[in-house]
C-alpha cells in the first residue's frame, strides 16, 4: 500500500528529482522540453500546472511557449495543440487563483 500524506504527488516529486539529477540542460531548456512532451502525449491541465507556472518563473515568456506550440504541431497535429493551449491557459489560471488564495491567508 503507497504510504504518505501524499503518496502519488510524493511519487512523481521523487520522479521529477531523479530526472533533474541525471541532466545536463539548463533550467529553462528543461522546462521548455517538458512542455513540448506534455503537448506531445495529451496532458491534462495539472500536468502543465507542474510545468508551466516553474517556467514562466524561470524566465520562459509566454511568447516562448506559444513558439513550442506552433514548432510541435506539425509533429502532434493541430486538435492536440488546441487542447493543450485550452490546458496551459487553464493551468496558468490555477496558478494565479492559488497564488491569490495564499497571499489573502497569509494578510499580503
Amino acid at each position: 500500500m503507497a504510504t504518505g500524506q501524499a503518496p502519488v504527488l510524493e511519487a512523481l516529486t521523487d520522479i521529477n528529482a531523479a530526472s533533474l539529477a541525471r541532466v545536463e540542460l539548463d533550467p529553462t531548456a528543461l522546462l521548455m522540453v517538458r512542455i513540448a512532451a506534455l503537448v506531445a502525449v495529451d496532458a491534462p491541465p495539472a500536468s502543465y500546472l507542474l510545468h508551466v507556472a516553474p517556467a514562466v518563473e524561470s524566465g520562459v515568456k509566454i511568447d516562448d511557449i506559444q513558439d513550442i506550440l506552433v514548432a510541435v504541431a506539425p509533429i502532434v497535429g493541430a486538435p492536440r495543440v488546441l487542447r493543450a493551449a485550452g490546458a496551459i491557459t487553464e493551468a496558468l489560471g490555477l496558478a494565479i487563483a492559488i497564488t491569490a488564495d495564499a497571499a489573502d491567508e497569509s494578510g499580503a
